[in-house]
């Protein structure tokens, strides 16, 4: 109901009516681009790899479903979300890239956004090289030459630029983030596919299995939702000021602090990185290099350990809850701006001291925001390892990445419609 009351309000003004509905054409562009195929691809051997292997099932995830279809953008956005992460993660060696980043505004970001677009470029190509060599050797997809690979790869190259620029365009609306928008419309795209296959599939035999996963999406739901709208509320006092006969200040108020400062961004670094290592091995293992082809086997399995790819996706989704809190929020810009502001916390000297009580604050709650997240994440990994079905753990991410996004998008529109009221 409120999402209905939310868009019945959203259609009463034109600016934002035209926004959603470019949104909406956007995505439906995305979506011809997901179900454009590559030539000579035999889609039952696809099919069957994707039963076998886990690591194709969050390829597919990234890239909104383009994969299962293997579509001229089968790589989905995974490039680009790697080269951001490798930039995010070289301005703790770099001070020129941190200032960049951190310091220089809109223009710095701008520059910085231009630097993972240019990244993208080359890790799109080589993820595809490996990628496709890996398919053309299961027989999954015909090269008939070397040739034929490049030609594929640059095409697949291509599909991954054209949806980064529409992500980025989504963005721009300012109705959520458009990579995440990306992701989220292809796994609801998919829906009715997989809910029809559970239904020709079903059995009172299968009966024991799917209710333990319903009752465990509606918590996974329930924990997504409590974690985003948790949030600590510091206290913040604004010092009196006299001008004339007149007092001004005085009032009180305070600074909402969320658990989940970095949203659904996390789970995405974190399936990103995951991701990486194989289609670096894959790559390598093109050389022919008894070495390199060894390793790629060592990583394939290791990723298709059910335990140690839990444990690992726990780790890298708690580690990325701290990296993206510490790039969104800003102890030592906020701190500056509350002393200007003439506000302060009761019991904290403004300034460094203020800065020194936000730090410990976040890093309390981004502690208790990473442990829960990463918790939640691996719930579905745990329950297919009891039940043997691979599935499953990849439905959970879908439901993590589907319900933080939603609820991202609701506040996105709430906020927009707030400034609109604000300016009636």
């Amino acid at each position: 109901m409120k999402l209905i009351q939310l868009l019945k309000q959203l259609f009463k003004y034109q600016d934002l009516r035209q926004r959603l509905f470019l949104v909406l054409f956007l995505l439906f562009v995305f979506r011809l681009l997901a179900n454009i195929p590559l030539p000579d691809v035999n889609l039952e051997r696809l099919k069957a790899l994707f039963e076998t292997n886990q690591f194709f099932g969050f390829i597919n995830i990234f890239s909104g479903g383009a994969l299962v279809n293997f579509s001229i953008a089968l790589l989905g956005l995974g490039p680009y979300i790697t080269a951001i992460i490798i930039l995010q993660l070289l301005t703790f060696i770099y001070p020129r890239l941190k200032e960049l980043y951190y310091e220089e505004g809109n223009i710095g970001r701008a520059k910085f956004n231009q630097y993972g677009r240019i990244l993208t470029v080359p890790l799109a190509f080589v993820q595809s090289l490996g990628f496709l060599t890996f398919l053309s050797r299961q027989g999954i997809i015909l090269l008939p030459d070397n040739f034929a690979l490049i030609r594929d790869a640059i095409i697949v190259t291509a599909g991954t630029i054209i949806l980064m620029w529409l992500g980025e365009l989504i963005t721009e609306q300012k109705f959520g983030n458009g990579v995440s928008l990306i992701i989220f419309s292809g796994i609801i795209a998919g829906t009715p596919q997989i809910l029809f296959q559970a239904y020709t599939t079903f059995s009172l035999e299968k009966l024991q299995v799917y209710i333990p996963f319903i009752f465990l999406a509606i918590l996974v739901v329930a924990g997504i939702v409590f974690l985003n709208e948790a949030e600590r509320r510091i206290p913040l006092v604004f010092a009196k000021r006299v001008r004339g006969t007149k007092i001004y200040g005085g009032a009180n108020t305070y600074l909402p602090v969320r658990i989940a400062q970095a949203g659904v961004i996390p789970i995405i670094f974190a399936i990103a990185i995951l991701l990486f290592p194989q289609t670096l091995a894959q790559f390598l293992a093109l050389t022919k290099i008894s070495f390199f082809e060894e390793l790629f086997k060592a990583v394939n399995s290791f990723l298709n350990n059910q335990a140690l790819f839990a444990f690992l996706y726990f780790i890298l989704v708690f580690a990325f809850t701290y990296l993206y809190t510490s790039i969104t929020f800003n102890p030592e810009e906020i701190a500056k701006n509350l002393q200007s502001a003439g506000a302060f916390i009761p019991g904290v000297r403004p300034g460094k001291e203020t800065e020194k009580n936000l730090k410990e604050t976040v890093s309390k709650l981004t502690l208790f925001g990473g442990l829960f997240l990463g918790s939640v994440a691996i719930l579905p990994y745990l329950f297919q390892i009891v039940t043997k079905t691979q599935f499953l753990a990849i439905g959970g991410t879908s439901i993590l990445i589907v319900v933080s996004v939603a609820i991202e998008t609701i506040k996105q529109i709430e906020s927009e419609l707030s400034l609109r009221k604000y300016e009636v």
